[in-house]
């Protein structure tokens, strides 16, 4: 079994989708997203936490793409409008029916049970105006 499969059905329930595998997938692109625009050191006090909680998303929160994390890791933070947020986990994540919003705020929300208080304000810091608003009321 999936060792995320917790994790991953709760997006899935939450987010309307119609399999963990698009639960997984909407997952790695809001992760991705998040990590554009996170500082480095945010990024690994998040992926330490992600680490020690029981239900963990560690690995669906590193890149698995190689030369997407290298990159990722040379080039300065990304601005992203709140719109280009939702359009690019609609369009990367495949999920042409899905209601983009409903979904981030469902992997905002299983991402936020396995982050302290403290870490959760951090990454609202981050995050642009419409999305740091989904971010706290998840």
């Amino acid at each position: 079994m999936d060792t995320h499969q917790p994790f991953l059905e709760k997006v899935m329930a939450q987010g309307n989708l119609k399999s963990t595998d698009e639960a997984k997938r909407a997952t790695e692109v809001v992760f991705r997203t998040m990590r554009d625009v996170m500082s480095d050191e945010t990024i690994e006090r998040v992926e330490d936490e992600l680490d020690k909680t029981d239900e963990t998303a560690e690995d669906l929160w590193e890149d698995t793409n190689p030369l997407v994390r290298f990159l990722s890791k040379i080039r300065p933070q990304l601005e992203i409008k709140p719109e280009n947020f939702l359009i690019r986990l609609q369009q990367e994540a495949n999920l042409p029916d899905a209601d983009p919003a409903a979904v981030l705020k469902a992997v905002f929300s299983a991402t936020k049970e396995d982050l302290s208080e403290a870490r959760a304000q951090e990454i609202a810091g981050f995050l642009p105006d419409e999305i740091q608003e989904m971010w706290q009321q998840a």
